[in-house]
């Protein structure tokens, strides 16, 4: 009892010094470690994002995980990458395109442009491949090995240059054995979820690996208008992983083919719903109608291939990672968010007569729909091919090298649709075409130096050339054929260190700089221009701790970190037009902590908890933007040009200042059995939606918990679990469209259901 009582004190100390929780190193359902209700230490964490295998405690720098036990967990009733929004600190993932097109932000870093051809600072790497469009970010997580979160810049070991940091996936990869798994759910809204995998070992050579994933949903969302499409938001989402691994003396391979199909619906931009002068929703909304005159429909098709060889030869290992992946895309959404137009008499809105000439409108609330925006987006044809060469050291000497060349090439079609809400079947009244080859040539290096047994020192560098060649034409201004080529080159570098003061606790250091190409936004649809925003560059500072006390009952590790970006790329709206344009600030800043703890508080009692802090600011006391369009309570102060307000002292958008997140499991032997439960806890602080300041457009506070039982017998073969996610069913506006009236993006529903799990 005296065991437990002080391991409950100082995880308590723990959560004061935080002043809040989080899952340690990502292990939010528990995790491999509660894999096991008996287990007494909490097992190594293994990562691999420094190119090696490594013990986390070892790595210097801010560094965290999520299990393939936590992933299923959260993904469970059918939800996508943003799941993981908030499983670890500092790290916030949201979409104002649904299922497809997520965006990542890590320490308040990240784009909230829509455009399809937009870059983001944090990069995705999936098994070891970079997935630049943000298109093919979304690809479903399943029979996966660990995601890992790199936080600052990273680009002198691998991939792309991400100025913000790195989020990398590993799915399982074949064995040499036979084995496999099946799971099934049933939820709410019809939800059907269904994923497996097999592996079979072939010959002593090779080994198969298969896996799929199948998730549907039912419509929960009705328009009660005769025009307009009439139910939405349901999908069917479905994907599949087919790797072959081959490994003679010192050759190995893994050769894969990825691919997915969904069909679905766009995001539900509903007008009106905010109440004026506050971030509340209006009287009388009912999250299950959506009033609207516009059609509705999103679709993506993806597929890719890659081919990871190594050779492992006297003294080096030499790898060579080719990758290709292809897409296809279509999105089409009423953007205005509801139906009717001012300016339009009764005997107009789609070729009815209707009383009600716009909508919706609720109690106390105007409504103005200033113009309809049904418009859609379009990627016939995307094409990504990346190689990657990387030689390493292979030696036990205290001094480890690691140098690469990399490649990138991407070509892209974005055809921009707009239809007539007003007549007949919607009709296409308006397109414009954009196309845009992006190149990059890296070449990169690291240096790792044990200068005692305690304490190691590491730096790298990374020589950077990055071309764009991008074309536009059309859109209602009938825009003649508009051209851009920037490029820019860039020299990066990190140095870090690691000092072992015991073997159950290191400090480590860490600085680094990271780049982020030009970028480019051509929205020549509503515009009459194109605009680019010159290449942004980072400089992160970071110190912190890593600790497992207790007899390997209690792990903690803690960072403290500051950055600087100078010529930040941000995506400016035009006030009362549908239309973006790219900024660059002349600074931003960026500073914060984060604490991670992870513990067995009794045999059959563990927990996860931490929290993050980032305090970002827009440094550019001379940057303004045009505000909402909407009529809405905008509280910056007026810029220099009429119509316009200063946004420097801002912070960034989508970046809320704490982000925190807690889970407790209990689980104990019953009948030959283990049975379990588990709660999970994510939240996430206000934030600004815009690069302004508006009462409307500035998100609440949200706390999301999550609930899962479960039964496992027969030596962990089968399980059978019930769940719910978001069981408080909270709602609210979580993200917004500004050029129109109050038009708001809601958070998704309470769902639940039960899973069948069976490992053979």
């Amino acid at each position: 009892m005296k065991q437990h009582s002080l391991r409950l004190h100082v995880l308590t100390l723990a959560a004061l010094a935080a002043q809040g929780w989080a899952p340690a190193h990502g292990q939010t359902a528990g995790g491999a470690d509660a894999a096991k209700g008996d287990s007494t230490q909490l097992k190594e964490i293994i990562v691999t994002g420094t190119r090696r295998l490594e013990n986390i405690k070892e790595v210097p720098q801010s560094i965290s995980t999520i299990s393939s036990e936590a992933l299923e967990v959260v993904n469970a009733s059918g939800q996508d990458i943003r799941a993981l929004s908030g499983r670890v600190p500092s790290l916030n993932i949201e979409s104002d395109f649904g299922r497809t097109f997520p965006r990542f932000y890590i320490r308040g870093l990240g784009n909230t442009d829509f455009d399809l051809n937009a870059s983001q600072p944090v990069g995705l790497v999936y098994d070891d491949v970079v997935q630049e469009s943000p298109i093919l970010k979304g690809f479903p997580l399943f029979d996966m090995e660990q995601v890992e979160v790199l936080r600052g810049p990273q680009g002198t070991l691998f991939g792309r240059n991400s100025p913000a940091g790195v989020v990398k996936f590993d799915s399982a990869k074949p064995t040499r054995r036979m084995e496999g798994y099946g799971t099934i759910g049933f939820g709410r809204f019809s939800a059907v979820n269904a994923e497996a995998a097999l592996n079979v070992p072939v010959s002593d050579d090779w080994a198969l690996r298969a896996s799929l994933l199948a998730q549907r949903a039912s419509n929960r969302v009705h328009n009660p208008r005769p025009t307009g499409e009439q139910d939405l938001e349901g999908y069917n989402d479905a994907a599949a992983r087919f790797q072959a691994a081959y490994k003679n003396g010192a050759f190995s391979a893994l050769f894969g083919v990825h691919g997915r199909d969904y069909k679905g619906n766009a995001t539900l931009f509903r007008a009106n719903i905010i109440k004026k002068g506050t971030n509340d929703l209006v009287d009388g909304f009912d999250p299950a109608v959506y009033p609207t005159d516009g059609l509705n429909v999103q679709t993506l098709r993806s597929d890719g291939v890659s081919a990871r060889l190594r050779w492992e030869l006297e003294g080096l290992t030499l790898n060579s990672i080719t990758a290709y992946d292809h897409a296809k895309y279509y999105s089409r959404g009423d953007v205005d968010g509801g139906y009717g137009a001012v300016f339009l008499p009764n005997s107009q809105i789609n070729g009815q007569s209707n009383p009600a000439v716009m909508g919706p409108a609720y109690p106390n609330q105007d409504i103005v729909i200033p113009f309809p925006a049904e418009t859609a987006d379009g990627i016939p044809s995307l094409r990504q091919f990346t190689q990657e060469f990387r030689v390493e050291s292979r030696t036990q000497s205290p001094l480890q090298w690691l140098a690469g060349l990399y490649f990138f090439n991407e070509k892209l079609q974005v055809d921009s649709f707009d239809y007539n809400s007003f007549a007949p079947g919607n009709p296409q009244d308006g397109y414009a075409v954009q196309h845009q080859t992006a190149k990059s040539y890296a070449v990169f290096g690291s240096l790792n130096y044990a200068l005692s047994p305690a304490l190691k020192v590491r730096g790298g560098v990374r020589y950077t050339d990055d071309r764009k060649d991008f074309d536009a034409i059309g859109g209602f201004n009938n825009l003649p054929l508009i051209t851009a080529n920037p490029k820019a080159t860039n020299t990066s570098w990190d140095l870090g260190a690691n000092y072992t003061l015991d073997p159950n606790t290191s400090l480590f250091a860490r600085v680094a700089t990271g780049y982020r190409a030009p970028s480019i936004q051509g929205r020549v649809l509503f515009g009459t221009s194109i605009s680019i925003a010159k290449p942004e560059r980072a400089l992160s500072v970071e110190a912190g701790f890593k600790a497992e006390l207790l007899n390997k009952t209690l792990r903690v590790s803690g960072t403290v970190f500051s950055y600087r970006v100078n010529d930040l790329q941000l995506t400016a709206g035009s006030g009362s037009v549908n239309q973006n344009q790219l900024v660059n600030a002349e600074k931003a800043t960026g500073q914060g902590f984060e604490l991670e703890a992870q513990a067995i508080l009794a045999r059959d009692w563990r927990t996860t908890l931490g929290i993050s802090y980032n305090d970002t600011e827009i440094k550019d006391p001379n940057l303004f933007v045009a505000p909402c369009g909407g009529g809405c309570t905008v509280t910056n102060k007026p810029g220099s040009v009429a119509g316009t307000v200063l946004i420097g002292g801002n912070p960034l958008p989508r970046a809320p200042k704490w982000v925190a997140n807690w889970t407790l499991k209990y689980s104990t032997e019953v009948a030959n059995g283990s049975l379990y439960v588990l709660t999970d806890w994510a939240y996430k602080d206000k934030y600004n939606m815009f690069l302004y300041e508006a009462k409307e457009y500035t998100a609440k506070p949200l706390l999301e918990g999550g609930l899962r039982v479960g039964y496992g017998w027969a030596d962990g073969r089968y399980e059978v679990a019930a769940y719910s996610r978001n069981i408080t069913d909270r709602r609210q506006v979580v993200a917004a469209i500004d050029f129109n009236n109050l038009a708001g993006i809601i958070n998704e529903p309470r769902s639940f259901g039960v899973q069948f799990r069976v490992n053979f």
